[in-house]
């Protein structure tokens, strides 16, 4: 089975502010043609050094986000969430148009975007999606964390984190990316930080947009956030939202299982690399993954159940 590319079918802007700038962003998605790819753009700054490929080897930060750069040094940071959106909709070809180096945080989510997308519709266009299949499976790690991508015929994730704080603790969760399992289960889990790294944050420059209307934030085990969570193992999910989003840097939809334990932005950028270093690892497909079966395998945990929690 071969599916089209996609790209939105109008454009929409939105207002929103950085989340380590602090700053108000205005922010402008955009129709692209095919084999566009997702390329952020600058209007702030000239027009020759204003584009910038969301792409993992353009990746030059990955400090408590993901930061893409050109060759002329023009920045864009905190795109994963965008990225993850993109993703879940999937959206082939897009121009984002940025006032500033940042994507807007929203809520802290991708639901956000996940709402402008479909308010602006998409559409299909002339030529085939193009897939990366994993052909065998490629790992790496660091300090007791580990990311891994491995074969299979869908496009799955999978996570587990394991936190000392007794709120958070050990979490895992397992998502078959298809038909709408992003919007309906991942897409609204919001970034998390304690509240005393927030306070250092901000002594570095960063986060100084942060707050409790994009963030959850955990004060010892007690969440600060009036509303309380959106799931009980929202904390997870968001990481697993995270590395949709930075998966998506490799350009085009990967066939195939990830699973990362307490992995980062950087770990999910050094497997990409790692990825693309092997020749013999991945290929490129225009066959549509079909099979809607369990995520299962050596490495990946059993699903869990979590309802949302209502305020």
């Amino acid at each position: 089975m071969v599916a089209y590319q996609k790209t939105l079918r109008n454009s929409i802007s939105c207002t929103g502010v950085g989340l380590h700038g602090g700053y108000l962003i205005n922010m402008k998605l955009i129709p692209a043609p095919v084999n566009t790819g997702i390329v952020f753009k600058r209007v702030d700054v000239a027009d020759e050094i204003s584009e910038i490929p969301a792409r993992f080897d353009a990746v030059s930060d990955l400090i408590m986000c993901t930061t893409v750069e050109n060759e002329a040094g023009v920045k864009v940071a905190t795109i994963e969430h965008l990225m993850a959106a993109f993703s879940g909709c999937g959206i082939d070809n897009a121009i984002v148009e940025l006032d500033a180096p940042e994507v807007p945080v929203m809520d802290g989510s991708s639901a956000p975007f996940v709402f402008l997308i479909e308010c602006a519709d998409t559409i299909e266009q002339g030529d085939a999606r193009r897939y990366i299949k994993i052909l065998k499976e490629v790992e790496v790690s660091e300090g007791g964390a580990k990311a891994v991508l491995a074969p299979a015929d869908n496009i799955s994730v999978s996570f587990e984190i394991d936190f000392e704080n007794p709120r958070i603790g050990k979490q895992n969760c397992s998502f078959n990316l298809r038909n709408g399992t992003f919007k309906n289960e991942i897409c609204r889990a919001r970034t998390f930080g304690f509240l005393s790294d927030f306070e250092k944050l901000k002594e570095m420059g960063l986060a100084k947009g942060g707050s409790l209307d994009n963030a959850i934030v955990l004060s010892g085990p007690d969440i600060l956030n009036e509303e309380g969570l959106r799931y009980d193992d929202e904390f997870v999910r968001h990481k697993a939202l995270d590395a949709v989003g930075d998966l998506y840097l490799a350009g085009a939809p990967i066939v195939g299982q990830f699973y990362g334990f307490r992995s980062g932005h950087a770990l999910n950028n050094k497997l990409l690399q790692a990825l693309f270093a092997n020749s013999d690892a991945w290929c490129y497909t225009t066959e549509a993954p079909v099979r809607i079966g369990n995520v299962g395998g050596a490495h990946w945990p059993a699903q869990q159940a979590a309802a949302p929690i209502t305020a």
